[in-house]
C-alpha cells in the first residue's frame, strides 16, 4: 500500500507557493509542508531541511515517528497559524508537548503547559509528571507534585478513617463474643443461674472487653432510671442487646442472650426506620467477627467452634 499525502488546511487567506517538503510520519502519511515556514518557526526543523541531499532533484523529507499521525498534523498546523484548538489539546496535547519541546516551538510549549495543567487528573497525571521531567517543564512538574500530594494526603486520611471504622467493628465484635460468653458459661461477676460464679477464677483472654461488660450488665439489672429512658449506660447495653440480636443467626428461641428473640419478633412485625443502618451495621461487624477467626491459629479456631456447639442456651442472669 501506497504512502497517504494528507493536505493541511491551514486557514490562511494569503497564496503560498507550491510545497517544497514533505513530513513522513509513523503509518507512512505524507503532510506536504513549506520549508520557508517550517524553518522560520522552528530552529531545528530549519537545520533538517538545510541538510544537504544527495540528489538536488530528489525532494526534502523530515521524519517524524513516534506520535500519532493527526498528532504530527496539528503539529504542523501550529506552525502554520499559531492555534491549537481544545479539541487537538484534549486528544494530542501530551504529544505536542514531546513535539514543541524537540522541535523547541515555545510558543505552543506554553499552550501546552497550560491545557496540559487544566485538563490534569488522578489518572494521567503520573504520565504527565513524567513527561513534564522529559520536556524541561518545571511549572506542569509543579502542578503535578501538588495534584499528587494533596491525593496521598486525601487517601492518606480516608484510610486512616477506614483503619477506625475497622477497629470500631471489631470492638463491637468482641463485645458480642463476650456477650454470648456471659450468657453461656459466666464470668467472673456475671453468669447464667445454672452456673456457680466464681471471683477466683481466672479471667477469661478477652477480660478488659468482658469486665466492662459485665459491669454495664450489673448496672442494666438494678438501674431505676432505665425504665424511664434516662440512663445513658442502659441505653448503651440496651444497643448492644439489640446489635446482637441482628447478628445472632438462631431464630427458635433457643439464643443464650436476653432479649434476642423479642427484638427479632419486633423487626419482623414492625419496620423501622433506622432498621437498614442497624442491618448494615450488623454485616460489618460480623465481618469483623470473621476476620478476626481468620486471624486465630487453627487449634484455636477449632476449640471456639466445639465450645459454641457444646454450650447450652440460658435466658438470665446471676450477679454476685
Amino acid at each position: 500500500m501506497g504512502a497517504q499525502t494528507i493536505p493541511i488546511d491551514f486557514h490562511n487567506t494569503r497564496v503560498l507557493p507550491d510545497y517544497d517538503v514533505f513530513i513522513h510520519t509513523s503509518d507512512g502519511t505524507r503532510i506536504p509542508a513549506h520549508a520557508a515556514i517550517l524553518a522560520s518557526v522552528s530552529p531545528v526543523l530549519e537545520n533538517l531541511i538545510d541538510r544537504p541531499r544527495k540528489h538536488r532533484s530528489s525532494e526534502r523529507i523530515i521524519q517524524i515517528h513516534g506520535v500519532p499521525c493527526d498528532a504530527v498534523s496539528a503539529f504542523v498546523g501550529f506552525l502554520y497559524t499559531s492555534r491549537c484548538t481544545e479539541d487537538e489539546m484534549d486528544k494530542y496535547g501530551m504529544h505536542l508537548l514531546a513535539l514543541s519541546h524537540v522541535y523547541l516551538v515555545p510558543q505552543l510549549k506554553q499552550r501546552c503547559i497550560k491545557g496540559l495543567s487544566q485538563r490534569l487528573t488522578t489518572e494521567n497525571v503520573v504520565d504527565v509528571l513524567q513527561l513534564a521531567r522529559l520536556c524541561d517543564a518545571p511549572d506542569l512538574h509543579l502542578r503535578c507534585m501538588n495534584l499528587l500530594t494533596n491525593h496521598f494526603k486525601a487517601r492518606k486520611v480516608k484510610s486512616r478513617r477506614h483503619r477506625e471504622e475497622q477497629g470500631l467493628y471489631s470492638q463491637l465484635s468482641e463485645a458480642m463474643e463476650c456477650l454470648e460468653h456471659i450468657c453461656t458459661e459466666g464470668c467472673t461477676e456475671v453468669g447464667p443461674y445454672h452456673v456457680e460464679v466464681n471471683r477466683e477464677r481466672k479471667p477469661c483472654s478477652r477480660f478488659s472487653t468482658c469486665q466492662g461488660l459485665q459491669q454495664l450488665i450489673r448496672h442494666f439489672a438494678t438501674c431505676k432510671r432505665r425504665m424511664n429512658g434516662g440512663c445513658l449506660r442502659c441505653k448503651r447495653m440496651w444497643q448492644l442487646f439489640r446489635l446482637h440480636s441482628y447478628i445472632c443467626q438462631q431464630t427458635d428461641s433457643s439464643c443464650n442472650v436476653p432479649l434476642c428473640r423479642q427484638f427479632q419478633l419486633r423487626m419482623q412485625q414492625e419496620k423501622r426506620k433506622d432498621d437498614s443502618r442497624w442491618k448494615l451495621l450488623a454485616k460489618k461487624v460480623a465481618s469483623a467477627r470473621v476476620m478476626s477467626s481468620l486471624s486465630l491459629p487453627k487449634r484455636k479456631r477449632d476449640e471456639e467452634t466445639r465450645v459454641a456447639i457444646n454450650n447450652p442456651g440460658i435466658r438470665s442472669f446471676n450477679l454476685q
